[in-house]
């Protein structure tokens, strides 16, 4: 699972850029440039698969990317919390059973699955390997330096 989305970046008539992605459409954002706009886009990137995961509703898998198009990572945290969410689904286990399995109260869990309580990576990746994955980690140079 890799969680790099294609955005488009098109300007508008008052010179500010607007971001938008093709596998969320719901997800919009804008920059006075681009540089600004990209950071916007990793937010709202954010909130989108945020949404998804406290709606319960499917996390769309990132498509390639077009020419032209700009990829846009999600934030390490939220991209190892939406792969735990995945496998969570997939499943079929319970939060209690997780817990049991990784020798923690369901509390635990319960905050490992909420999108918006800080939880280490180290942690998710734990949880992760009781679904045999893991997270990796990948540094890249970025398209465009601030």
């Amino acid at each position: 699972m890799k969680f790099v989305y294609p955005a488009r970046l098109l300007n508008n008539a008052d010179d500010e850029v607007i971001v938008s992605f093709r596998d969320l459409p719901w997800c919009h954002t804008s920059g006075a440039d681009q540089v600004e706009a990209l950071a916007e886009a990793e937010d709202a990137l954010e909130e989108a698969i945020a949404g998804c995961i406290n709606h319960n509703e499917a996390i769309p898998s990132p498509s390639e990317p077009l020419p032209g198009e700009f990829l846009v990572p999600l934030p390490a945290e939220m991209a190892a919390k939406a792969a735990l969410t995945l496998v969570f689904r997939a499943s079929g286990l319970t939060r209690v059973a997780l817990a049991k399995r990784l020798g923690v109260d369901d509390k635990v869990v319960r905050r490992m699955l909420n999108p918006r309580h800080r939880t280490p990576v180290n942690r998710l990746n734990d949880a992760l390997r009781v679904f045999g994955s893991q997270a990796i980690l990948e540094v890249r140079e970025t398209q465009l330096s601030r």
